[in-house]
């Protein structure tokens, strides 16, 4: 492996690592927020005990996607700066937005909110998190503008001098409409992951206080405590039958049944701007979108190809064994009868183009094609936890069976790992490209503006990206185990009783005491 490969490698490994983070961070911030909003006007105490509740998870995966997400920035200048002194006049400019305004502003106040618990008055601490769910999402919104950029790069013009992209355009820049189809596709997906998570929890939190009721039933019925088995969950110790389903009642089911929803107009958000960034990529990228289908030669009502196989990446050995009729076709444009490119038209298109006549301009068709039939797959864990979730808790009732409270906890990493194909498909697609040319752009020179991933790296020898990519491996997957112990140990706990207890403000005189963490 040469230099370009093992740099490749970093980033892809430091940003799925990342993105499994930041989806649940986007989502559950708003429906936090929410679950604030209801007891602040409701004043039910149980919304007040899921708010705390969840306001552990989302802290846990804060602090993790913070520290992971540092390193994305030094890679640009350290394995890529090529790139960086390519794109710096454009690219520099979406990521100081985004530190200087959105991070900031999640920053700031999500230590308001964390420290502020009755200290507070309570409509400044619930502005406080509605601002931390604005915050993370035009996070995101910048992100995906600067990712955008190079995914179509627009607002610029070539500066003859300094041999590179200058930006003459910023409001063009940040209303891409790459971005603007590519945004809410992300924010939906954050939201499918987030309101998986809480209803998948609710679900296992319902079907487990059931089973203990039940357990209870029958040792009070029978007169023998022995056959019930302990719990290491604080919140069902000393609990009666009574106690268990007033819980699953009025605390998991209402929450449950929010995030329920929630799921499902996510999938249908997600559905359909998934509609909307396909038709536009099969004009930006339509290499990607022919890998995607290992569609190598051109066709006119060109079908979609459920299943294929082959060595996939090579166009002449793969063999469509199932697809549907015209239905590529209709995905690029809405008709059944459109022309859609193949890979080896591209190809010889860029070719002629670039005159680049030995460059490979096709990206690996086996992760492109595979990763976004992974994307779509795994997305389907939430269905099936919602439709089965909805089915359940109908007509008020509030008792899951175990075996779908199990079934639920097996789909509860669907959601992330959608969202992680969803990426690896958008990155990979993209290859041999770090900056897509704008081949539609019919300002100045399209063919100009734009950057092979080889033009890109720095100057490192292949052992020196080995050490790093080896310690960020390893540094990675011990703050994974750190992460997955942490949530388990708070979900398994439960909420608490005092967190109940709304907290008084001014109750005590505590001016001289020092902040502590609400947590």
């Amino acid at each position: 492996m040469n230099v370009v490969d093992i740099s490749r490698w970093q980033f892809g490994i430091t940003t799925v690592y990342h993105f499994i983070l930041v989806p649940l961070t986007i989502g559950l911030a708003p429906l936090i927020a929410v679950m604030q909003t209801v007891w602040h006007v409701t004043g039910n105490e149980q919304w007040l005990r899921a708010t705390k509740f969840f306001a552990k998870i989302f802290l846990i995966n804060f602090a993790l996607g913070v520290a992971t997400g540092i390193v994305q920035e030094f890679q640009f200048g350290m394995n890529w700066s090529e790139y960086s002194r390519y794109v710096a006049d454009v690219f520099g400019a979406p990521l100081a937005m985004e530190g200087l305004v959105a991070f900031f502003l999640e920053s700031t106040f999500i230590g308001l909110w964390m420290f502020g618990w009755g200290r507070l008055p309570r409509r400044i601490h619930l502005a406080c998190i509605w601002l931390v769910a604005i915050g993370v999402n035009a996070s995101a919104y910048f992100i995906i503008a600067a990712n955008s950029w190079m995914q179509h790069p627009v607002g610029v013009e070539w500066d003859p001098v300094r041999e590179r992209p200058q930006m003459t355009n910023f409001v063009a820049l940040i209303t891409n409409n790459t971005t603007l189809v590519a945004f809410p596709h992300v924010i939906a997906g954050a939201f499918l992951t987030a309101a998986t998570l809480v209803a998948i929890v609710g679900i296992w939190w319902m079907a487990r206080n059931t089973v203990r009721a039940r357990q209870l039933d029958e040792a009070i019925a029978s007169g023998d405590h022995s056959g019930v088995p302990e719990t290491s969950s604080p919140s069902q110790i000393d609990r009666t039958p009574e106690q268990l389903r007033h819980d699953n009642a009025t605390l998991w089911r209402p929450v449950t049944r929010m995030a329920l929803w929630v799921t499902i107009a996510a999938g249908a958000a997600l559905f359909i701007t998934g509609d909307m960034q396909g038709q536009l990529m099969f004009k930006q990228q339509p290499m990607k979108m022919a890998a995607a289908e290992s569609l190598c030669e051109t066709e006119t009502g060109a079908s979609f190809s459920v299943l294929s196989i082959g060595r996939q990446n090579n166009c002449d050995s793969i063999e469509h064994v199932i697809a549907i009729p015209n239905m590529l076709s209709f995905l690029s444009d809405h008709t059944f009868d459109s022309e859609v490119k193949g890979v080896n038209e591209l190809q010889e298109m860029y070719r002629e183009k670039l005159n680049m006549p030995n460059q490979n301009f096709a990206p690996n068709l086996f992760v492109t094609y595979w990763s976004f039939r992974a994307m779509i797959t795994w997305a389907l864990g939430s269905v099936v936890v919602a439709l089965g979730g909805l089915w359940f808790l109908r007509k008020g009732r509030s008792e899951v069976p175990h075996k779908f409270g199990r079934l639920a906890l097996w789909m509860l990493p669907t959601p992330f790992l959608a969202n992680a194909s969803g990426w690896i498909f958008t990155e990979m697609g993209r290859q041999p490209w770090v900056v897509v040319p704008n081949w539609a752009d019919a300002d100045g020179d399209p063919l100009r503006i734009h950057m092979l991933v080889q033009d890109g790296v720095s100057n490192h020898t292949p052992p020196m990206v080995w050490t790093t990519l080896i310690g960020f491996t390893l540094l990675y997957g011990a703050l994974g185990v750190v992460w997955f112990y942490l949530e388990r140990k708070y979900v398994i706990a439960g909420p608490s009783e005092k967190d109940a207890q709304a907290p008084d403000v001014g109750a005590d005189d505590d001016s001289d005491k020092p902040l502590s963490f609400a947590y």
